[in-house]
């Protein structure tokens, strides 16, 4: 039996602190590099965040190529039977990117370390400066479309009474008044709720224990199918991974994100 069996998504620095031998880990680190290098997870394999992405415009938050992808996987020594645990310095926002990803490649084994490595810190635990090194497992991979939703998609879905659309970017973006792309707004529907708010600041930018309620009060409910986005695909990241966290059964992330949508000339904008 795996050391991970019956935990769930997202876990405690606790949990794997005492897990860190298992056999079946996979630690993943997306910090910065000069973080990395500074000190990381014991055991941790740094993933640089750029490889999550497909990195072009005008949509550099797509599914990088399969090609691409299993070059990463088999660095980080991928198989059927890994159990990942994956973390990052800003408190998820690339390693709830890293988790859709496993959802994309169809890997459902996988946690969520709760704050990252602020929490890790947070409660003295040791760091390493030590960097394991690559594999060199051949990996073919099979990608799902299921975890993502296209423009076309969000688009067919504009107005349906089961369909919520999480904006995790800033306010002065949702609204339109700060510009990333060639045309300020947001998606018609779309709730904002900026990805940070989702965290507490005390607690090492753990989930705050009451997100199912302020979801819950904005009318993001588990009842609806979920559609998140910011303008790339990273902030978003996390709330991908909140709202899965909390069981709801249909999740999706818009993974063009407003990069796409705000260049295009002809998506329906509101402001």
């Amino acid at each position: 039996m795996s050391a991970f069996a019956n935990l769930p998504l997202v876990i405690e620095p606790a949990e794997l602190a005492s897990r860190l031998d298992a056999a079946e880990l996979i630690l993943v680190d997306l910090s910065g590099a000069a973080r990395y290098t500074a000190g990381h997870i014991p055991g941790a394999r740094w993933v640089d965040s750029k490889r999550t992405q497909l990195g072009q415009p005008p949509a550099p938050g797509l599914v990088p190529p399969q090609a691409q992808l299993e070059a990463l996987f088999a660095e980080l020594g991928h198989r059927p039977d890994a159990t990942y645990v994956v973390y990052d310095d800003e408190g998820g926002p690339w390693a709830g990117r890293f988790i859709w990803l496993l959802d994309v490649i169809g890997h459902s084994r996988y946690h969520f370390l709760n704050g990252g490595l602020q929490a890790w810190i947070g409660e003295g635990r040791a760091l390493s400066q030590d960097s394991p090194s690559a594999q060199h497992t051949p990996v073919a991979l099979t990608l799902h479309d299921e975890p993502t939703a296209s423009r076309d998609y969000v688009q067919a879905r504009l107005g349906a009474a089961d369909l919520a659309i999480w904006d995790a970017r800033g306010a002065d973006e949702y609204r339109g008044e700060k510009l990333s792309s060639a045309r300020g707004g947001h998606i018609p529907g779309a709730v904002n709720f900026e990805w940070t708010a989702g965290m507490d600041p005390q607690r090492g930018l753990r989930i705050r224990d009451d997100i199912a309620e302020v979801l819950q009060d904005l009318g993001i409910t588990p009842d609806k199918e979920v559609i998140t986005h910011c303008q790339t695909h990273r902030r978003s990241g996390f709330t991908y991974v909140v709202a899965k966290a909390l069981g709801y059964p249909r999740v999706k992330a818009y993974a063009g994100s407003w990069a796409e949508w705000g260049n295009l000339p002809d998506t329906p904008i509101e402001r």
